[in-house]
């Protein structure tokens, strides 16, 4: 979605909300912009404070801050997690299963 109505900056931020398991290089195919580009959006992220990473192994694993306000003056009441949670249909945790029927 190029151009659309997210900037690119959004839109990392929701591919690591959606995955934060990702590689730069799945960002950026993802997004269809360049790894280099991607890596300068998640160091912004990360200085920023909106994203914390982590090395798990040889891999980075990232956390979306999602207490965080957004700087936006339109969204400036609303928290980085409020929005994601518009954007992002959560997965389902393990362990956590939901009955068909409830009592």
């Amino acid at each position: 979605m190029p151009g659309g109505f997210l900037t690119n900056h959004g839109r990392v931020l929701l591919c690591i909300a959606h995955d934060p398991g990702a590689r730069l290089r799945d960002i950026a195919a993802e997004l269809a912009i360049t790894e280099r580009t991607a890596y300068g959006i998640v160091t912004d992220l990360t200085e920023a404070g909106y994203v914390v990473k982590e090395k798990d192994g040889r891999r980075n694993r990232f956390e979306v801050q999602g207490h965080l306000p957004l700087r936006d003056a339109v969204a400036r009441e609303r928290t980085v997690g409020e929005v994601l949670s518009l954007l992002v249909k959560p997965k389902p945790r393990p362990g956590k299963k939901r009955s068909a029927t409830r009592d």
